[in-house]
C-alpha cells in the first residue's frame, strides 16, 4: 500500500470516528428534540379543543423542535444511505464506472452543500434582527426581564445540519476513492448501524 493510499486510510479513520461520535450526539438530540415537539403538540391540541383556549406558542416551538431534529438526524441518515436514490443505472455499470459516477454524484452534492451552508450562515444573521412574534423567554425569573427568542436559535438549524452533511460526504467520498484504487480494501463501517441492524 502506497504512502498516498495510506494517507487518504488515516485520513479517512479519522473523518469516520468524528462523525461517528458527533452523529451519535446528534441522533440523541435528535429524539429528544422529537420527544419535546410531540409533547408541545399534545399540549396544544388539549388546550384547544378541550379547554376551547389555544395557545399562542406551541405552533412556533413545535417548528423549533421539527428544525433541529431535521437537522441533527438528517446526516445520519444521509450516511447509511437513507435517501431516497435511483440507482438502477448505477447497478448496471461495471465496478469501476459505478465508482466513478457515486465520486461525480458526491462532488455535485459537495457544491450544493457549500451552496447551501453558507446560504444558512447568511440566513442566521438575518435571524439575529427578527424576534419569535410568540416564543418569550422569562429571564424575569432570574431578575431581568422577558425578552423574545431571536429566530437565529431557530435557523441555526440549517447551516448545522448542512455542516454536519458535508462532513458524512466527505466521508463518503474518501471511502469511495480507497474502494476505487483498491476494490479489496476493507474499511470499517459504521458500528452504530451495524448495532441497529443486529
Amino acid at each position: 500500500m502506497n504512502f498516498t493510499i495510506k494517507s487518504l486510510l488515516l485520513l479517512f479513520n479519522i473523518l469516520q470516528n468524528i462523525n461517528t461520535f458527533i452523529l451519535r450526539i446528534g441522533r440523541q438530540l435528535a429524539w429528544i428534540a422529537i420527544l419535546l415537539m410531540v409533547i408541545v403538540i399534545i399540549i396544544q391540541v388539549f388546550f384547544r379543543y378541550v379547554l376551547n383556549n389555544a395557545l399562542p406558542w406551541p405552533d412556533e416551538v413545535a417548528r423549533f423542535f421539527m428544525l433541529w431534529m431535521t437537522g441533527l438526524i438528517a446526516p445520519s441518515a444521509y450516511r447509511w444511505g437513507g435517501f431516497v436514490s435511483i440507482d438502477m443505472f448505477q447497478r448496471f455499470l461495471p465496478k469501476i464506472l459505478s465508482n466513478i459516477l457515486i465520486f461525480l454524484i458526491l462532488l455535485v452534492s459537495l457544491t450544493v452543500l457549500l451552496i447551501g451552508f453558507e446560504m444558512g450562515l447568511k440566513h442566521i444573521n438575518a435571524g439575529w434582527i427578527f424576534s419569535s412574534s410568540s416564543i418569550k423567554i422569562p429571564f424575569s425569573l432570574i431578575g431581568g426581564k422577558t425578552e423574545a427568542m431571536k429566530l437565529a436559535w431557530m435557523y441555526m438549524s440549517l447551516p448545522v445540519g448542512i455542516f454536519l452533511l458535508i462532513m458524512v460526504n466527505v466521508e463518503l467520498a474518501l471511502r469511495n476513492i480507497l474502494s476505487f484504487f483498491n476494490s479489496k480494501i476493507d474499511l470499517p463501517l459504521d458500528k452504530d448501524r451495524e448495532k441497529l441492524e443486529a
